[in-house]
This record gives structure tokens, C-alpha cells and sequence, in this order.
């Protein structure tokens, strides 16, 4: 048996002074550079690694998972953990700053503690749940114990909520395309940040929709603008990120969300709340659906506060006959919300392993905003420290194209203001980049003080 081998490899410990975990993941970059590690050589079992150094196992785990942050070594579950093929003599953590800060996801949880109870979480599903059922079709609008939870989840925002006023939507975006294609038709507008989520510019191509861009401030988009693309333009809904906005980082005051309630209800606008980021905030202005719940569709994904991979939204309507046509919408274009993942999203805010995840990840997107601050040249970027992006601007002569193209070359990638720029409008010379993901603290800041000696440096002549 594999734990029986008596040949593993075993780390020379420096005693540095830096955490044991660091160590050894020292240890393995180091033998694969002297060859004493081979690419593809199986790493001995963590339990069997802790017991042979006499340290917890939690030390170990999160050594192998420093590890493979930096690229290290890969695993297999059921399988073992494995050194990553590559050129002999080369380790490529080491020497290069490659990385995608392209794509807006929460800091993965390291805590070796909170990636055990991860693991429990899902089976404990096996023992409550009837393996079968959660792969059968489920409700359509979600099961009742899992818009309970819904319910329990969003009480902090939306504490007069009940459960049957919930949809278990497949995400946020199935959840907007839901929202969207029963508010509107193709030709129609719909009002929106000039700056906004790409995934609403995506869907508002399919369903032929126009983008009604409304200019703003510090505090939000303009209400005066809001009442002139009423007169002008009759739009269907206005569709807002209030908190945490997507991708300036901005939150809406709440005496702006107020005005804009005011001008929308006075127009009889629907508004739809896109609250993804809702949750990060140890403390943020009531949501819109909280201050006009008659009016708001809110749109509540997990995504972005607790996993990528758990594709869940919880959406509400301004009532009950909204609510029923929504889930027909919803029903047309995804079916349904996955039983399976909306039993585990139950399990997490019920064992309180949820809220515990939202504190990682606040603390986490902390700790890599003040990574982001210290590498950055300072004054070019906007940021909120509970958020996990950070909106870029860049100073002249940059241009996007020049930014995208330089940093490209290095292996690095960010999104450009176009992504996020509604049709018709100039795109600002600006990018977004994104500071969560799997990318540990060190990579990252690597990555980002590339950046900031790419921004100390004239852009590349034309055709060179």
C-alpha cells in the first residue's frame, strides 16, 4: 500500500523563520530544481508526510496547496499529488510573472480548517439527503427547504422576505436572462450604467435589446439623466449593480439610491438589482428591493461572495404574478436551479459554514487590496476594500490597446474598458483587473508590481 512505501520524499527543513507550510513548499521548488524531484514523481500522502516531520496535518496540507499555487505540483484525487512536468532544471513560479486577472472570482479559501469542512459539507449531503433525489428534476421554482435558506441567507439585506417569495434561479446570468426577456423585447431599451456588468451587454445582443448608458458620479448614475432617457427613450427597466459596482467599484449612497426609486417609480420603471456583490460589505445602504420592494427584481448570485462553481441565484419579484412569470421564463431557457447544488448551498447556510466562507473572503480580498495598494502606482486606482477587483486607469500616453498588447507579451491578462462600455459610448482608458481566484498572495503580487513597471515605461513604438 502506498502509505507502507518506505522510498517517499522527505523536505530538508531550513528553519528559516518563515511558516513551516512555506517551507516546505520551498523544499519541493528547490528539489525539482536540483533534480532530486522528477517531474511527475508522486509526493508521499500528507498524513504520512506529517507524521514522518512530527507536524499537524493541517501544516502539510497547506504546504501541497501552496504548492500548487505556484505550480509546483498538481493532484489527483484518489490519486495523490504529483510534481508538474516540466523542463528540467526550470521552475517556472520562479521567474515568471504570467497571470490572469481577468476574470472576477472571490479569493479561494486556504484556511486548511475551512477546506476540511468543505469536504465534510459534501457528504454530509449523502447522510440528509437521498443521493437520488438530487439527481432527479426538482421544483421548478426550488425546493421549499432550500428557498428557506434562501430566505435565512438574505435576511441581513432583506430581513421582511419570506421563502415562497423566492426563485432558486441556475446563477445570476440565467437569473437576468429571466428577468430581462419578460420585461422586453427585441427593439426596446433598457437603461443601464454607461459603464456596466459585460454579461448584461451579452444578453441585451441576443435578445435585441438596446443599452440606454446613464452617466454618473461618485455617488451613482445621474437621476436628471435618468428622467431625460425616460422622456426619450421609454425604456422597459432600469438595470443596476448598486454595491460594489461592476467594474468601477463603486456603491450607490442611499440618498441616491432614494432619488433614483423616485424617478423610476415616478415612470413607472421596474428596476432590476443585480446584487451580486450585495453581501461583501460588512455594511452597505439597504438594497434597492428593500427600500421599493414593489418595484425591484433582486438578483442575489452566490457566486461572487461564496464559490465561482456554485452556479445559484436567489431572485425575488415585486409580487407574486412576477415571481410566476419569471420561473416560466427561467423554465424556458435553464429548466431549473440544480437540486444538488442548491442542497448544498442549504448545507453551507445552515451549518453556518457560509457565513464563515463570506469572512474569508472578506478578509482575503483585505489583505490582496492592500497587496494591490502597496504594488500599484498610487492615485490611478479606484478600489473598495472589501472588493475583490480594482478599476485601473491608465495615465497618458497608455492607451488600452497598448496596455492589453504589452501586457499580453508577458503572459498577463486584465479586461479592457470596452468590455464593460455600452454600444455607442467612448470607452475610457481604463481596465479592469480582478485580485481573487486561485492565484495565491505572492504570485499576485508579483503580477501586479509587472504591471506598475510596465506603467513607469512609455508604451512600445508602433510595429516594434
Amino acid at each position: 500500500m502506498a502509505a507502507e512505501q518506505t522510498d517517499w520524499w522527505v523536505p530538508a527543513i531550513r528553519r528559516s523563520g518563515k511558516p513551516l507550510y512555506v517551507e516546505i513548499a520551498d523544499a519541493i521548488a528547490e528539489d525539482r530544481l536540483s533534480g532530486r524531484l522528477t517531474a511527475l514523481q508522486r509526493l508521499p500522502p500528507q498524513r504520512w508526510l506529517a507524521k514522518r516531520l512530527g507536524v499537524n496535518f493541517s501544516t502539510v496540507f497547506r504546504a501541497y496547496i501552496e504548492a500548487q499555487r505556484r505550480g509546483l505540483i498538481t493532484a489527483h484525487i484518489g490519486q495523490g499529488s504529483f510534481v508538474s512536468p516540466t523542463r528540467a532544471g526550470h521552475d517556472p513560479a520562479a521567474d515568471r510573472p504570467s497571470g490572469d486577472l481577468s476574470m472576477n472570482l472571490p479569493p479561494e479559501p486556504d484556511d486548511p480548517a475551512l477546506v476540511e469542512r468543505l469536504a465534510l459539507s459534501f457528504a454530509r449531503l449523502g447522510q440528509s439527503h437521498d443521493p437520488r433525489a438530487l439527481l432527479r428534476y426538482g421544483d421548478f421554482i426550488g425546493a421549499a427547504a432550500d428557498r428557506a435558506a434562501a430566505a435565512r441567507w438574505l435576511a441581513p439585506r432583506l430581513p421582511k422576505l419570506a421563502p415562497q417569495d423566492i426563485l432558486l434561479a441556475a446563477g445570476a446570468q440565467a437569473a437576468l436572462l429571466a428577468v430581462l426577456s419578460s420585461l422586453a423585447t427585441g427593439g426596446e431599451a433598457v437603461c443601464c450604467d454607461q459603464l456596466c456588468y459585460p454579461g448584461l451587454k451579452s444578453l441585451a445582443a441576443q435578445l435585441g435589446l438596446r443599452l440606454i448608458g446613464l452617466p454618473a458620479d461618485d455617488d451613482g448614475p445621474d437621476p436628471a439623466s435618468l428622467a431625460f432617457a425616460c422622456r426619450d427613450f421609454a425604456p422597459k427597466a432600469l438595470c443596476l449593480t448598486p454595491t460594489l459596482h461592476n467594474p468601477t467599484t463603486r456603491t450607490i449612497s442611499e440618498r441616491r439610491r432614494r432619488q433614483l426609486l423616485e424617478v423610476a417609480q415616478s415612470h413607472g420603471l421596474p428596476i432590476i438589482e443585480d446584487d451580486a456583490y450585495g453581501a461583501l460589505p460588512d455594511a452597505a445602504p439597504p438594497p434597492l428591493a428593500a427600500l421599493a420592494p414593489g418595484a425591484v427584481f433582486h438578483i442575489a448570485g452566490l457566486a461572487k461572495s461564496l464559490s465561482g462553481g456554485l452556479r445559484l441565484a436567489y431572485v425575488t419579484a415585486p409580487d407574486s404574478r412576477w415571481l410566476s412569470r419569471i420561473t416560466t421564463a427561467a423554465r424556458a431557457t435553464t429548466l431549473m436551479a440544480s437540486p444538488l447544488a442548491a442542497a448544498l448551498a442549504s448545507d453551507w447556510i445552515e451549518s453556518g459554514l457560509a457565513q464563515d466562507l463570506l469572512g474569508a473572503v472578506r478578509a482575503e480580498s483585505r489583505a490582496r487590496q492592500g497587496i494591490a495598494a502597496a504594488c500599484l502606482p498610487p492615485g490611478l486606482s479606484e478600489a473598495d476594500p472589501q472588493g475583490f477587483h480594482l478599476w485601473l486607469r491608465l495615465p497618458p500616453p497608455w492607451t488600452r490597446t497598448d496596455f492589453l498588447a504589452s501586457l499580453r507579451s508577458q503572459g498577463i491578462g486584465v479586461m479592457a474598458a470596452d468590455a464593460f462600455t455600452v454600444p455607442g459610448e467612448p470607452p475610457p482608458e481604463a481596465a479592469r483587473l480582478s485580485l481573487g481566484g486561485p492565484i495565491g498572495r505572492d504570485h499576485l503580487a508579483q503580477v501586479l508590481r509587472s504591471i506598475a513597471a510596465t506603467l513607469h515605461q512609455p508604451p512600445a513604438p508602433a510595429g516594434i
